[in-house]
């Protein structure tokens, strides 16, 4: 699971969206921006279900937001919710029925439960960069402590305490079927639901030396229910994205055709409309005044197509500090957070393909500083030095190993070989007092 994916041409039988949100889980909302219909977003009243069928129509797999990939992860707050309220709630019904029996594991089994899922709450709510890999990790502890602790506890708890010590347990289990639903996809949670009976069992028969199979059926009303609704979660937050992303977009066209009518009908129209209501007496007269009007138009017209060339140009002509300052908004909307810190620079000190070679080596150390490094937050400080302008990148993250990361780990080619075709250079340090990453671009004047 990555947090960003390149655009790329458009995907030809890509797929059906929920179809992909049933596989995937939630990640696939990522992909919920990619070949949006106009119908989706039509407040025209349809029927309910064709609606749905155009929500859950083809997508781009291809196409992911980086801001719904990260936006996704809150979907599985709902599991962590329930398992921190439930399962301190059922454990206070077992102490209600049996008192100090079997107190200290089913006691221990509830305390891992709530530190689990407070840390999964702890990590869902942090504001670094999202990292999959982390999210797996997490995922496989709670899963394997998931699977262990009714075994642990038909070891450990007395046997006619046992089955309401199971119901403490279940809890988390149910949990985690919802949990694996929402972040993996249906057939994840489909497959820990059936793998959930053989386990009961060998709990059962650990504890009574009997398999239980009556009993170890009794819970799947409650594991079918759980399922069912976080399936239910998870079609309706994507579909409800999907419809929400559709409707703005059709609502930002009307408004920009709403202002491009403002303009014609501001410009072109009244000039059309001043031509034919001019004095036709004098047919001499008459044609000076349309071609002067003629004229003024063309000029206006002319002027708003310079004016929207050089506004699109202005981000390439911007000054080194203006460009690095649109790059730390750029990667701010992607999480990571940047203090910039520029000395006082003449504007004309760095040739423009020098500047951009800066820039986009910075954005490539400002990625790796998002994928690898486990903060967002960093430094970039732009300063003249030894005939040149120096921009360093400085996080306090975890640093990483050049043994660990040969050449095109983002270095050698996205940033090495871009300054060395503008005569610059780059050094990067990592492993640094104080830990993190330091990378020093220099180019000269």
């Amino acid at each position: 699971m990555s947090t960003e994916a390149p655009d790329s041409p458009k995907a030809v039988g890509g797929g059906s969206f929920f179809v992909a949100l049933l596989r995937q889980g939630a990640p696939a909302i990522a992909t919920a921006t990619s070949e949006l219909s106009d119908e989706i977003g039509d407040p025209t009243p349809i029927h309910a279900l064709k609606r749905i069928s155009k929500m859950a129509g083809p997508i781009d797999p291809s196409r992911r937001d980086g801001l719904l990939l990260r936006a996704t992860r809150y979907v599985v707050l709902i599991p962590l919710a329930f398992r921190l309220l439930a399962v301190p709630g059922q454990f206070g019904v077992y102490t209600f029925q049996h008192g100090t029996t079997g107190l200290l594991p089913v006691g221990l089994f509830t305390l891992l439960s709530v530190a689990l899922n407070l840390i999964g709450f702890r990590w869902m709510f942090r504001s670094a960069p999202y990292r999959g890999r982390d999210a797996g990790k997490l995922l496989a502890v709670d899963l394997v402590f998931t699977v262990l602790s009714p075994l642990a506890l038909a070891l450990t708890v007395p046997s006619e305490a046992y089955f309401d010590a199971l119901a403490v347990s279940s809890i988390h289990l149910f949990g985690e079927a919802g949990l694996l639903t929402l972040a993996l996809g249906v057939p994840s949670g489909l497959v820990f639901g059936l793998l959930s009976f053989p386990l009961r069992m060998l709990a059962n028969w650990l504890d009574s030396g009997q398999f239980h199979v009556g009993a170890a059926f009794s819970t799947y009303s409650a594991l079918l229910t759980e399922l069912f609704l976080a399936t239910a979660a998870l079609v309706l937050t994507g579909l409800g994205t999907r419809l929400a992303l559709a409707y703005g977009t059709r609502n930002g066209r009307l408004a920009e055709r709403a202002q491009q009518h403002r303009m014609l009908h501001d410009t072109v129209l009244q000039t059309l409309e001043a031509m034919a209501l001019s004095d036709t007496s004098n047919a001499e007269e008459r044609l000076v005044e349309i071609q002067r009007l003629a004229r003024a138009q063309a000029m206006e017209i002319r002027h708003m197509i310079e004016t929207a060339k050089s506004e699109q140009a202005e981000a390439g002509a911007r000054p080194l500090g203006e460009k690095l300052a649109a790059l730390a908004a750029e990667m701010a909307r992607d999480g990571l957070r940047a203090q910039l810190v520029v000395a006082e620079l003449d504007d004309d000190t760095l040739s423009e393909v020098r500047q951009i070679a800066i820039r986009d080596a910075v954005r490539e150390a400002m990625r790796n500083t998002m994928k690898h490094s486990g903060t967002d937050r960093v430094v970039v400080r732009v300063e003249e030095r030894d005939g040149g302008i120096a921009v360093i990148t400085r996080d306090h993250g975890t640093g990483f190993s050049a043994a660990d990361h040969p050449a095109g780990f983002g270095i050698s080619e996205s940033i090495t070989a871009r300054l060395a075709e503008v005569g610059g250079t780059s050094l990067v340090e990592s492993g640094l007092a104080g830990g993190g990453t330091r990378v020093t671009l220099w180019v000269p004047f």
